[in-house]
């Protein structure tokens, strides 16, 4: 059963829907800046991927944002976008047979911080009753549900950098299966806070550049930490049944899709990358489609020394000779890295890469690192003529997620 993608939404460093937010990857255009959230003086982090003059009017009034934490906001608008895109009327579909998955990885962790703050400055009292809802990653998925009287399938899926993709993933399963005729999914992070950034900086994870260009660059031989960045994309998926009953036009269609563990180390991923190949060839595998087929590859591309390397040397081992051919690039080159927002927007921007025949350039790239052998589309878009593309996303935990986009009409 093939499974369409009918709507997509996005809000990200770089635009305020997907459309626009594609544009901006294909020009080349940065949304890596000083940061504003959060105290680079405290932090000794000085590059962030914010969304700027962020609202989530007209489809979240003032009054109802004060009860939401910001991913939940940029979700409902990320999807509200892909909903109207849609065109989903009541009378097309079943609600029990709709349903909703948000990846999110770290959640409501802003509002965390900040409540604990009122309860030690200020008393027991201070603490908001809209607390515990504001913070938990689920109810971002039960606000969509009913804004849409959605009474199919509801959950949160969490797996790290890779928490996007596993929704998608899994909305798949559901569409695919027949368990349900549509499903609204995304993923969406805000955590540009000072302890979430200096959480990742314990680690050795982010960038220390003082050059917001030269922060976030993937697979160059000076890369020395990922950007941290937020955002939200959402799309529908839908069976062709409902599809062909409304007489809808399709994007296009999640061709495929598979998740594999390392099980070699919370943070690192296995040197080989050897679950990250098996990954894409079982993606590969479920769309029923050769490695000659693809033509384009969003990378997971962090801008770490050891994602990178990883991540290269498994598409070179699945690829093999064909490796050389497939063109491959970073959108947190533009982005930074939207944790747990970041695989569905990649499969978002993957899907437009092969609609509008365009595969977005890895900006900042100028010397690749000599274990990074691929066509990392470097400095300019390049065009592209494939039907296939892969998003790839790899989380903390060892989580290896590959999602099979295939072109809609054009």
């Amino acid at each position: 059963m093939e499974v369409f993608i009918t709507g997509i939404g996005a809000v990200s460093p770089i635009g305020m829907n997907a459309r626009d937010s594609f544009s901006a990857a294909v020009a080349g255009k940065s949304g890596i800046s000083k940061p504003e959230l959060f105290n680079s003086e405290l932090t000794q982090i000085f590059a962030a991927g914010q969304v700027k003059d962020f609202t989530p009017e007209p489809y979240v009034n003032k009054r109802e944002a004060k009860r939401m934490a910001r991913f939940t906001q940029m979700a409902i608008v990320a999807a509200a976008q892909a909903w109207e895109e849609a065109g989903l009327k009541p009378e097309d579909y079943d609600p029990e047979r709709v349903g909703v998955v948000l990846g999110s990885g770290m959640g409501g962790l802003d509002v965390v911080c900040e409540q604990y703050a009122e309860l030690v400055n200020n008393g027991p009292r201070s603490v908001s009753s809209f607390f515990i809802p504001k913070a938990i990653v689920n109810t971002t998925a039960g606000l969509i549900a009913i804004r849409y009287g959605l009474n199919g399938p509801c959950y949160s899926v969490v797996t790290a950098c890779a928490s996007g993709a596993d929704a998608i993933g899994q909305a798949y399963y559901a569409v695919k299966e027949g368990r349900a005729d549509a499903m609204l999914v995304g993923g969406a992070e805000a955590v540009l806070i000072e302890l979430a950034v200096q959480g990742f900086h314990q680690m050795g994870a982010l960038s220390e550049s003082t050059d917001v260009d030269r922060a976030s660059i993937p697979f160059d031989k000076d890369r020395d930490g990922f950007v941290i960045g937020e955002g939200a994309a959402f799309m529908l998926l839908e069976s062709e049944a409902s599809v062909k009953r409304r007489g809808a036009k399709p994007i296009g269609s999640l061709a495929g899709y598979a998740q594999t563990c390392d099980a070699h180390h919370i943070t690192a991923p296995h040197p080989e990358g050897k679950q990250t190949i098996r990954a894409m060839a079982d993606a590969m595998k479920d769309a029923g489609i050769t490695k000659e087929q693809v033509g384009y590859i969003n990378a997971h591309g962090t801008s770490t020394p050891l994602n990178d390397a990883a991540e290269s040397a498994a598409i070179e081992a699945c690829f093999g000779d064909y490796a050389t051919q497939l063109k491959v690039s970073s959108t947190k080159s533009m982005t930074g890295h939207m944790l747990g927002a970041a695989g569905a927007f990649e499969a978002v921007i993957s899907l437009l890469a092969l609609n509008e025949g365009m595969a977005p350039p890895t900006i900042g790239l100028q010397q690749e690192d000599e274990v990074c052998r691929l066509n990392y589309v470097k400095g300019k878009a390049q065009k592209l003529d494939s039907e296939y593309a892969l998003s790839n996303s790899l989380g903390f935990g060892g989580h290896n997620s590959c999602l099979v986009l295939k072109r809609g009409g054009r």
